[in-house]
């Protein structure tokens, strides 16, 4: 039983100590300034509501947002008239009637974001063997947050790299681990047209869709913030009157 578990021992001592090799390829994203990043930074609403546009007419058609209600718009701007406009556009499954069948009926504000498909296995029928990832939580699950997304988006290259084959079915991309991906590029220019007149340019289409789904990833992010402001203050005026305190205790004493 002994050598049994030191075998055990050094088989872990070994995977731990092996390095863990990377897929070859992809360039670090380069850190950008956002307007939500330290301690008082707020998400810029003009830019929320721009990325918003760019998910729902662009990125929504393969990939899904499952975790936010479009409701949840309303807290970046949004009308309650125009959610119920963008809403109303998809359909979901009704209660079942009498009969108990299910019938779809439009969605409402209440309602999570509809996934551009049924299943997983939709999707990747779709998309010729790949699965488009859930976005809710994009920003979170990859290394870099919203600067990797930004890169990605802009990482696209008409020509490889002399020396590199791009198989078929495959784009490349700078920033992407291996530099080859299925997904093709999803933005062009002026994929979409911004209500405030901003040329919707791939490097800003870029900017506000990662801006859109850092939200949509931590929507509690500028309560959050306030909430630590006010906890520092207040460890703040405590420690100061602990000190008047202290002052005060320790001056009969001496």
């Amino acid at each position: 039983m002994n050598a049994i578990r030191t075998l055990l021992a050094a088989a872990c001592v070994a995977l731990l100590a092996t390095p863990v090799v990377a897929a070859g390829g992809g360039k670090e994203a380069p850190a950008r300034q956002w307007a939500h990043s330290g301690l008082f930074g707020t998400f810029d609403r003009a830019a929320l509501r721009r990325g918003a546009r760019v998910y729902m007419e662009v990125c929504s058609a393969c990939h899904g947002l499952r975790l936010v209600a479009y409701r949840n718009l309303m807290e970046i701007g949004f009308s309650e008239n125009e959610v119920k406009k963008i809403s109303a556009e998809k359909e979901v499954p009704a209660e079942p009637n009498d009969d108990g069948e299910v019938e779809l009926r439009p969605a409402l504000p209440a309602d999570k974001f509809v996934s551009p498909f049924n299943n997983e296995n939709a999707a990747r029928a779709a998309n010729g063997g790949a699965y488009p990832p859930d976005l809710s939580l994009i920003v979170k699950a990859r290394p870099g947050g919203a600067d990797y997304l930004h890169a990605l988006l802009t990482g696209y290259k008409d020509e490889a790299p002399a020396g590199v084959t791009v198989p078929e079915g495959m784009n490349y991309n700078e920033y992407f681990a291996g530099n080859m991906i299925a997904m093709a590029a999803p933005l062009s220019e002026e994929a979409v047209e911004y209500a405030d007149g901003t040329k919707a340019t791939v490097e800003q289409m870029s900017e506000d869709v990662s801006v859109f789904l850092a939200w949509a990833a931590e929507p509690e992010l500028e309560e959050r913030k306030r909430m630590g402001i006010k906890v520092i203050l207040f460890l703040l005026v405590l420690t100061g009157l602990l000190y008047v305190v202290k002052r005060r205790i320790w001056a009969d004493v001496h």
